[in-house]
């Protein structure tokens, strides 16, 4: 049902300007696009949910400017004070939060974090100072970051274990974790059977003021999992970011061709023997490349200049282009020796001749 009526409301395009639309049924609508995206099962990277998305995202802040314009809220005042119809606008941005984390954009992927999270503190610090929940509003990501970093250095300095506050402070986490779950199970629980009342329209202001006080509890448990996650977040793709800032910076390295294979041989005997079995590779012997090594000053003891290995390189592949120019113009002499070899292999099992292992 709900994806039938994503998909409908797609088709529909959004004229703020015609519709006109008034303050509470933004705030309905954009709400009610939050129910279907997330309990949806159509691919949450789909171009309908993405459009979807962006729609609630526009009606909601455009509910945000109306609810400042008409100062609805103010520091001075208690909750006892704010009228039942205007509790549900404290859910705003909690909802704008909410959305913008469902985008699915890669390449903008930190920014919509960094939006969502302050999304979520702006209701969060609403909440605080209606002292609507007993809560600890979480610290920057940098703040956390930046004590985390003091508290190893002091440990390290002074200790080999974590500190006695280090883990009174997990412990405490964790058990806030806890009650925060056990608080959302027994919210929702209510909240179902007041939704009932309000959505059939015979509930009075008492019960509906219930309902929205409730919704804003329990909002405020997901706001302090989802900064949690944000941050853990926020970390990595920071990160990967200068990842990719470093290595733009380097230098590329430059690019060498490849080395052609030769075959080094004992002796110039069998240098011309595998120099006739297979004219595309170079051939050379120990003593010759040791001489040539030794002439350009490259062996082990002597150095090794760049500059005279890259000349040496390139004539040794000179060299071997010119064979390989050779033996694909059907040189002569080396198509004689390739035959006669043929030929004397024919006549001759392999090992003919050596006697120097017999009695």
């Amino acid at each position: 049902m709900a994806e039938s009526n994503i998909n409908s409301d797609v088709r529909r395009p959004l004229n703020l300007d015609a519709e006109a639309p008034k303050l509470s049924d933004l705030l309905e609508r954009g709400w009610k696009i939050f129910d279907e995206v997330d309990s949806t099962n159509e691919p949450l990277a789909s171009n309908s949910i993405q459009v979807r998305v962006k729609r609630g995202i526009s009606m909601l802040e455009e509910a945000s400017r109306m609810a400042a314009q008409l100062d609805l809220f103010s520091r001075n005042e208690e909750l006892e004070e704010i009228s039942t119809t205007d509790l549900k606008y404290l859910l705003l941005p909690a909802l704008l939060g909410a959305l913008t984390m469902k985008q699915t954009s890669r390449d903008k992927r930190l920014d919509i974090v960094r939006a969502a999270r302050a999304y979520f503190m702006d209701f969060l610090r609403r909440c605080k100072e209606y002292n609507l929940s007993q809560f600890e509003l979480p610290k920057s990501r940098h703040e956390n970051t930046s004590l985390e970093e003091s508290s190893e250095c002091a440990v390290s300095a002074t200790k080999p274990v974590p500190s006695p506050s280090g883990l009174v402070a997990m412990a405490t986490h964790r058990q806030a974790k806890i009650e925060r779950y056990h608080q959302k199970k027994e919210l929702e629980a209510r909240l179902s059977d007041l939704r009932r009342a309000v959505d059939s329209g015979q509930a009075d202001d008492e019960v509906t003021r219930d309902f929205y006080l409730l919704n804003v509890r329990r909002w405020v448990g997901v706001c302090l999992d989802e900064i949690e996650s944000i941050d853990q977040e926020a970390e990595i793709l920071e990160g990967m970011d200068v990842l990719k800032h470093t290595a733009a910076k380097q230098a590329p390295r430059p690019v060498r061709r490849p080395m052609k294979p030769f075959i080094l041989t004992k002796d110039a005997v069998q240098a011309q023997v595998f120099g006739a079995g297979y004219p595309s590779l170079a051939t050379m012997t120990v003593d010759d490349w040791y001489e040539q090594h030794r002439k350009h000053g490259v062996l082990p003891d002597q150095g090794i200049p760049r500059s005279v290995l890259e000349d040496d390189t390139d004539a040794n592949e000179k060299e071997e282009e010119e064979k390989e120019k050779k033996a694909e113009n059907d040189d002569q002499e080396s198509l004689l020796k390739a035959r006669e070899w043929d030929d004397w292999k024919d006549n001759h099992r392999r090992g003919y001749g050596n006697r120097q292992n017999m009695g």
